[in-house]
């Protein structure tokens, strides 16, 4: 998936997001130790209140991992904790790519018509609205999962997907899907 905004080039500091959605794999472990660069049109910091603000083409880099939004923020809690939401354009989506543990070339890419929250206290991801999250090994696609709301727990390794935005499955909303292809393993029969 090409990012929303090709032409942007921007950075910031969250060791939020990029353990997103990570799946089989986990998010490459190298990005741990690499910085947070956030660029964007304009940002607000409210001392007193620990947030911060980014609005206006948001690009957001650490490692491997490239996230691309209207507006980001981000929220930290007495204990340390931060709490970000990265919002889409209006008419777009947020998004994110990271590369995966576990090979060459694995990755992982995601987006949401609304926003993207995540909670580095409880390690949950949230997508909100038309939402989609894919695994690649290079460009061919090994699983993907879609839905109006998708959670993430990044310690179980556990995904949720429901038919609407507020996260509750209602009869008649719409449907959720996955893709899951086969594995090497699977293809060849062997079990080992």
């Amino acid at each position: 998936m090409k990012p929303v905004y090709p032409s942007i080039r921007s950075h910031l500091i969250i060791s939020m997001l990029m353990y997103v959605l990570t799946g089989h794999a986990l998010a490459e472990r190298a990005d741990r130790d690499k910085p947070t660069n956030i660029e964007a049109n304009q940002m607000f910091y409210d001392e007193s209140k620990q947030l911060n603000t980014f609005i206006g083409n948001v690009v957001v880099t650490r490692g491997t991992l490239v996230m691309h939004g209207e507006k980001l923020v981000l929220k930290k809690d007495s204990a340390g904790y931060q709490f970000g939401t990265l919002f889409a354009p209006s008419g777009g989506v947020a998004t994110f790519r990271q590369k995966r543990d576990g090979g060459k070339d694995l990755w992982m890419e995601g987006y949401a018509a609304d926003r993207i929250e995540y909670d580095t206290k409880t390690e949950i991801a949230k997508l909100f609205k038309r939402s989609k999250v894919k695994m690649l090994d290079g460009s061919k696609i090994t699983d993907e999962v879609e839905g109006e709301y998708i959670s993430y727990d990044t310690r179980a390794e556990f995904y949720t997907a429901n038919n609407t935005a507020s996260g509750e499955s209602k009869p008649g909303a719409g449907r959720v899907r996955a893709v899951i292809q086969p594995r090497e393993k699977e293809i060849k029969g062997d079990d080992k």
